[in-house]
Parts: C-alpha cells; structure tokens; sequence
C-alpha cells in the first residue's frame, strides 16, 4: 500500500505542482453468478477484487475540473463546471466529470478539481473498471465536498454517472459490490430493496481457486447490444403486466413465455432462472458445497449463451477448456460481448487449467487470454 500511495501521490505532485488533499481507491469486482439480473429487479453474487483504480485529488477555486491518467499521458481533459454535459467530456474522463456532475444535479456542493488517475483494473476485461473509478471518484467528491452520503447513495451517483452521462443503461450490482466488498466474501444482493449480506467465500480453504480468464476482447456497456437487451426485458415486463421480471415466479415461466413473441423468450426465461440460481448458489456457499456452485455456474453460462445471447466464441471457447482441464465449473461473467470468464478451479488444476485455455486459443490464432487468480477483498476507502 504505501507504494501505491508514493507512486500516485508523486505522480499527482509532478503533473500538478503540489501535494493532493487526499487519495482514494475503489476495487474492480468479479461476479460470481447473477448477471444481467441487476436491472431487473434481481439477485446478484459479486465480490470486490484486489485491483482497484487510484485517484489522487485537490480543490481548484476557479472552478475547472482537470482530469490526468497515469494509463493515458499525454490525454488531459480538462473543463469548466458550467460547461460539463453528457458528451462533454467524452472519453475516459467522462467517468470522473459524471460523478461531479452528477453530484451536482443532486444538489451536492462540488468545486473544481484537479484529479490523477491511475487505474489498475483492466479496461474492457468486463472486471467493471469504469465502476471502480466513478466510486473512487465519489468517495472523493463526498469527502472534500462535506456531503457526507451513505454507500447506496454514493452508488447512486455513480449510477447516474453511467446512466445519463456516458450512456451506459446499467444497474447497480457493480457499484455496490466496489464500495460495500469485503475481504473473505461475497456480497449477496438484493437489487430492488438494497440489502446485502456478506456470505463467506474462501474456496483456498477448501483447496480451491478462483480464476479469471480474460479473453481480451474488450466490450463497452454503453455499446448498443447491452441496451438491447435491457430494453427487451422492460419490453416484456410490460406486455406480462409486471413491475419487473423479477416478480415473475419460477413456476408461472412457461405460462408466461407462451404469452410472449418469441424473440423476448430466451431474455425472459434466463433472467427468471438466473435468480433462482443465485439463491441457490448463496446456499451452496453457506454449504461449502463446491461441486453444487460449480455446476450452478456451469448452468448460468448456458443460459447467458443460449438465451440471453451475451457471450461470444472467445467466453466460449475459455469455459469449455476450463472445464475440460479440470475445473469445477466456469461461467462467462460481467455484461458480455468480451470481457472475461470465471472458474473455480482445484488448486492443482490451476496450471493446467491455464495452459488449456492458452492452448485453445492459440490453436484459433487469437491473443493470449490472462489468467489471474482472485480473492474477495474490500471496497472502496479512503488511503490517504
């Protein structure tokens, strides 16, 4: 920790010309099962990660927002407070300038700002990097604001920030399990009512590992087949005269998927079973019982391919070897459309598990995928 706060806060020092009033971080996340449940009102099993995104900030009193990445030199964005507006600024930074303006529409007192960015959640990985730099973000607004919000609240704002300001219809399973992560669990949550609880998630103590597969094909939420499928959902919520999908029962889906057109059947049938498997896999958790997990995440995988069609050849390819290599079960996770897959794999198997899904690809001629082994580790907070 200390070198992290030694590199970001030099960075901070070198680019600005002074010391920041504070540092920040807020961790990627990996979601164990639940996906594309969070807009509908559903359950959802996340984790926070050990990569997080950095932000190093100070007040400015002429009321410009200056924004610099480590990732990105040479790419500064800066711009007044009066002048920010979804699609101003566009780019990275339009993740930091929608929380303040989002802040600001609240209510909140915002002021300029000079912020250094160093994030070290892969980007497109599907791991939700642009979650864990809002909620950094946010943490630092709040603070040097004196707002003084509560965690849903600070969520909020960074669900506005995605929502109305980079254009990404997302909910809020990302930025819950970014700042409300701790270390050892998951976090079981309840999408429509906010509750969560911490479920212990320590597969190394039974000898097992969670590994993350990215396939480095990079998605975008705000890319257009995410709202799609969003705007399906909503669509068949209302034509099933639903508040929303969650509401619908396991044991009335086929009843109500032979009311609807065809095209909307597959959407409806995996948010309605990936519910049911999240609540199974909370019990299969408090169980320790890790085949049970395994072939849940196997199931969900399915679905999200065959269903609510959001994976892709490379998902594919990275879960089929990961099973075949030996793992417990493995599920594409995030939105979709790229990203990264996960498996709970036996300790031993970690390294075969690894080459086979290396070996696939390269077979196919695509990048290499990397492999990193996860543990559930706290949310966002204040370093320094």
């Amino acid at each position: 920790m200390t070198s992290v706060l030694h590199r970001v806060t030099a960075a901070f020092r070198r680019l600005t010309g002074r010391d920041p009033e504070g540092v920040w971080s807020s961790p990627g996340r990996v979601n164990l099962i639940g996906e594309h449940t969070d807009y509908n009102d559903g359950f959802a099993l996340p984790f926070a990660i050990e990569a997080r995104s950095w932000v190093a900030v100070a007040r400015r009193d002429d009321g410009v927002l200056r924004m610099r990445s480590v990732q990105q030199p040479g790419r500064d964005s800066q711009v007044t407070l009066e002048d920010l507006a979804p699609g101003r600024p566009e780019g990275w930074s339009a993740y930091v300038a929608g929380v303040v303006w989002a802040a600001h529409r609240a209510g909140h007192p915002v002021t300029g700002l000079d912020v250094l960015v160093d994030g070290r959640v892969p980007l497109g990985s599907g791991l939700s990097s642009s979650h864990a730099l809002e909620c950094a973000v946010a943490l630092a607004v709040d603070a040097l604001g004196g707002i003084d919000l509560g965690t849903d609240d600070l969520a909020r704002l960074s669900l506005v920030t995605e929502n109305d300001f980079v254009g990404a219809r997302t909910g809020m399973m990302d930025q819950l399990a970014s700042l409300r992560g701790t270390a050892g669990h998951a976090l079981f949550l309840d999408t429509r009512s906010l509750a969560v609880e911490q479920v212990p998630l320590d597969p190394a103590a039974d000898g097992l590992r969670l590994l993350v597969l990215d396939t480095r094909v990079h998605h975008g939420n705000a890319d257009g087949a995410y709202g799609d499928r969003r705007a399906a959902c909503e669509r068949a919520t209302a034509l099933l005269g639903l508040r929303a999908l969650r509401d619908l029962p396991s044991d009335g889906l086929d009843d109500a998927l032979s009311r609807l057109p065809e095209d909307l059947r597959g959407r409806v049938r995996h948010v309605v079973t990936e519910d049911a498997r999240v609540l199974a896999a909370v019990a299969a958790l408090r169980a320790r019982e890790w085949a049970r997990l395994g072939a849940l995440m196997d199931a969900s995988h399915e679905s999200l391919r065959d269903d609510y069609e959001v994976s892709c050849d490379e998902l594919d390819v990275a879960v089929g070897a990961a099973r075949a290599a030996g793992a417990v079960g493995a599920r594409m996770t995030g939105g979709g459309f790229g990203g990264s897959a996960i498996a709970l794999v036996p300790e031993p198997a970690v390294a075969a598990v690894t080459d086979s899904v290396v070996t696939a690809f390269a077979e196919r001629g695509w990048q290499v995928p990397d492999a990193i082994e996860v543990t559930p580790s706290d949310g966002g907070r204040r370093d320094a």
